[in-house]
Formats: structure tokens, sequence, C-alpha cells
């Protein structure tokens, strides 16, 4: 679970491979599928295709009949382990509503957008990932990554873009680092990721909404993976392989990982391997490329 401290060989007990690792147990794999609750056919084939399917009853669903929306998911039949439920945001008319829904399933992991100082008492008892989607939560998000209810952090940039005046959250072809996203945006992701991992909880990285961009996305998602994200979060079939493959380190790296690990059994310090000087921050990242290996 996170936070779990583990004594590890050649490690301080300091160290957790959990918490430094920036998984899990409630992130099953690091492709996360959005999946909109008013269509009840999209429901199965997202969760056979992704690690993890999100319930939508927000903006991938738009205006939906919550009748029609809440029976979809309380028939889907889908694990809970590999599923979220994201609910609308605490100001929204159906907030009260999707909650008191999500109860009355045996889903429990809810993901919450559009908050702002903190997260509402009508979630108390839940798991919750908190979106940093505006100008409030991203002023606040100490406040938010260290409540007892959080769980983990998401990240939305085109509603914070809006909610900032703007109008692109990346640059476009006539600006320098196109498709990169801008300085806000940029600088929301890290604040989320530092914040939540300062208080032991998982992240998960925004969705690269061009889905025909592969190269892009992909290089996207390994930043996402090499910086410590659990996840990455889907809003197309498509983008999963090219997510798991980002996640999944590379042979040269699983090699180099795997040899640190194993001749740190043999140094109780640091150590010289192929030139380069091995200390306890680099046998950590070791044993995060390693954790990152599909069983």
């Amino acid at each position: 679970m996170v936070g779990e401290r583990q004594s590890v060989k050649g490690l301080p007990f300091s160290y957790s491979t959990r918490t430094t690792v920036g998984m899990s147990d409630l992130i099953t794999g690091p492709a996360i599928l959005f999946a909109p609750a008013n269509r009840r056919e999209i429901i199965p084939k997202a969760a056979a295709r992704a690690d993890m399917v999100i319930l939508d009853l927000e903006d991938g669903a738009g205006d939906v009949d919550r009748a029609t929306a809440y029976a979809n998911i309380a028939e889907s039949g889908l694990d809970p382990k590999h599923t979220i439920v994201r609910v609308v945001g605490p100001d929204d008319p159906h907030f009260a509503d999707d909650v008191d829904f999500v109860r009355s399933t045996d889903y429990t992991l809810v993901m919450v957008p559009k908050v702002t100082t903190g997260i509402p008492e009508a979630l108390a008892g839940l798991k919750v990932i908190a979106m940093i989607e505006t100008p409030q939560a991203v002023l606040n998000v100490a406040q938010i990554a260290a409540h007892e209810d959080v769980v983990g952090m998401f990240w939305g940039a085109e509603d914070l873009t809006h909610l900032l005046g703007g109008t692109h959250s990346r640059f476009l072809a006539d600006e320098p680092g196109t498709g990169s996203y801008r300085d806000t945006m940029r600088l929301t992701r890290a604040l989320m990721h530092i914040h939540a991992r300062a208080n032991g909880k998982f992240t998960i990285d925004a969705v690269h909404a061009d889905f025909t961009d592969v190269a892009g996305h992909f290089h996207e998602a390994a930043d996402a993976a090499r910086s410590g994200f659990a996840a990455s979060a889907c809003i197309h079939p498509k983008q999963v392989d090219t997510v798991r493959r980002a996640y999944r380190p590379e042979a040269e790296q699983l090699d180099w990982a795997r040899r640190v690990v194993a001749e740190a059994e043999n140094f109780p310090g640091a150590f010289k391997l192929d030139g380069q000087m091995i200390d306890e921050p680099l046998i950590a990242q070791a044993r995060m490329i390693i954790s990152r290996q599909p069983a």
C-alpha cells in the first residue's frame, strides 16, 4: 500500500520501495482508459483493453441521463480493483447524487474533478483521486494532497487553461516548443507530483488529447514514468499500447538496473560499475526501473 515501509538490503530503512517507486496497490497498471458512463457498449471493451477503467460521469459523458449512467455502471460487472468512477465536481448540482450512487456500489476509488480549497466531507471514507485543474486547486495543492481521504492525484490541462483565461494548453506550430505544455501547465504538473509524493500518494498524468500523435504521446508518457508517475490516462484505446510501451523499461535500462541491484549485494556503501559511481539514490532508482517491468 502507499507509504508501506520495507527494509531493503543495501538501503537504509528510511527508503520505502512503494513510496520511492511512486506506485500503489490501488493502481494495477500504467494505462488507464476513460469510458463514458452513458455508453454501455464501450465499458466492457475499455475494461478488456486497458489496465484500469475510469467510468466517467463528467466531461466524457456530456449531459448524461443519470439513471441510465448509474444503471450502466451498476450492471457493468467490472472488478472494483481495476475501476475508478469519476463523479462531477463539488459545485455541480449532480455531485451529491453521484457520490450517493457510488456508495451504493462496490466501487470505492473515486476521481473528483474541479476541487478548489479541499475535499468535501461528503466523500469521507471513499478513496479519492483529487483532480488539480482549477487555479484554486493549484494554490491549495499542499492541503489537498495531505487530506486523509486523498489516495492519489490527477491533473487536467484543458480546464485549467480555460479557467486561467487561456486558449491553448500547449505551444502551437507558430511558437517555439511546438506540442509541449506551456509553463503554467508544466508548473501545475510538477507541483501536483511533488506534493502528492511528499504525502505518499500516487499520481496519474493527464491525457494526451491528440491520439494520432503517437510519438509525442510516447515521449510524454515516458517522461511521466521516469519522473515517478504511477500511470497515464488515455482517452482512446489506441493510446493504451503506447503508454504501456513508455512505462516498460528498455532492455538496456533493465540490464543496468539488474546489475546495479545484484552488485549492491556485495557492497555496504558506494561502488563502481561501468565507470560510474553507484550510491544509495542510484540503487533506489535501479529498483524503480525493475519494478516497472511487467511480471
